[in-house]
């Protein structure tokens, strides 16, 4: 704030001081509530609780224990591989599926726009409980209407308890998150898409450019900063779940931690789960290890696709 003051008292204009009024209140709640207590967990998380209930320094002999230890390493490998499976699910299905409906909702002559934009945007407003209980309810063998949907369509030999499977559990958790999440990507890319001048797609249709190519020639690279978006929080989101999971699978990740990603390992250790007590240390343990895995994925955005998109662009 005082380099931004300075820069403007160079320039002959004075800082308008009433920006403090509005800014300084964000910035102490925003403080107060996440990076306080964002850096007390990662020093927590170089400690260890002992019996008394003291604390010990121990340094990185934590993170060794997480890495290598018999009771959480296999957990944390395991919750890792079905986290990066379940972004993988994400960002494939989602985000692909999430850019045709924004290209098909961006043609000028569709009708009834508004209403697909808001059906197709309103699972995103959802809870987490009601979304999860009700697809344990569609998808239930014994009472679900899947069962009766897939039987209209001569597919009734397909119905699974699909939720209750090792295999498909974790294919059809991460399903149900694209469906509840897809509003977004596709929002994002159809504000996109709103801004793209109609002036360059009538240019190229005068030269003998079909649609296809527009899409892939004009449209596709001017959309390649809103795709690095949409993925960097696909990627942030997904490595921070827990509710969906939870709601649907329990914390344990069911069936024998099929399902189980960081989110619920975090929740698990740190807070405890049936007759185990919690491990806060090791908790934030974990949770600086998530922590990590996302600042390294933002930082690949940011040096990575960010910079070549920016030297495509010019």
């Amino acid at each position: 704030m005082k380099a931004i003051a300075g820069e403007r008292a160079k320039r002959g204009k004075p800082f308008p001081t009433y920006l403090f009024v509005f800014l300084v209140p964000p910035l102490a709640v925003y403080a107060l509530f996440m990076i306080i207590p964002l850096f007390d967990s990662l020093r927590l998380s170089l400690y260890k609780t002992m019996g008394d209930g003291s604390e010990v320094f121990a340094g990185l002999g934590n993170f060794v224990q997480l890495f290598t230890s018999p009771n959480f390493a296999p957990r944390l490998w395991g919750s890792l591989k079905n986290n990066c499976v379940f972004f993988l699910i994400n960002t494939v299905v989602q985000n692909t599926i999430g850019l045709v409906l924004a290209v098909l909702l961006s043609r000028q002559r569709l009708r009834l726009r508004r209403l697909y934009l808001t059906v197709l945007f309103l699972p995103t407003m959802l809870s987490y409980v009601i979304v999860g209980f009700a697809w344990k309810l569609i998808l239930s063998p014994v009472w679900g209407v899947s069962g009766a949907i897939l039987g209209f369509f001569g597919l009734g030999q397909l119905l699974q308890p699909w939720l209750g499977m090792e295999g498909p559990a974790l294919v059809a958790v991460s399903l149900i998150s694209v469906w509840q999440w897809i509003g977004i990507p596709m929002m994002l890319f159809y504000a996109a898409l709103l801004v793209i001048p109609n002036e360059l797609i009538e240019a190229a249709t005068v030269d003998g450019v079909n649609a296809w190519q527009a899409f892939w020639k004009i449209k596709m690279p001017l959309l390649l900063p809103t795709i690095g978006m949409v993925e960097i929080l696909t990627y942030v989101g997904n490595f921070n779940t827990f509710d969906i999971v939870y709601v649907m699978q329990n914390a344990v990740g069911a069936p024998n931690y099929s399902t189980d990603l960081l989110g619920t390992f975090f929740y698990r250790t740190f807070s405890g789960y049936g007759n185990l007590p919690g491990d806060p240390t090791m908790g934030t343990t974990i949770g600086s290890v998530m922590f990590l895995i996302i600042l390294l994925g933002v930082l690949l955005y940011l040096f990575g696709w960010k910079r070549r998109v920016r030297t495509y662009e010019l």
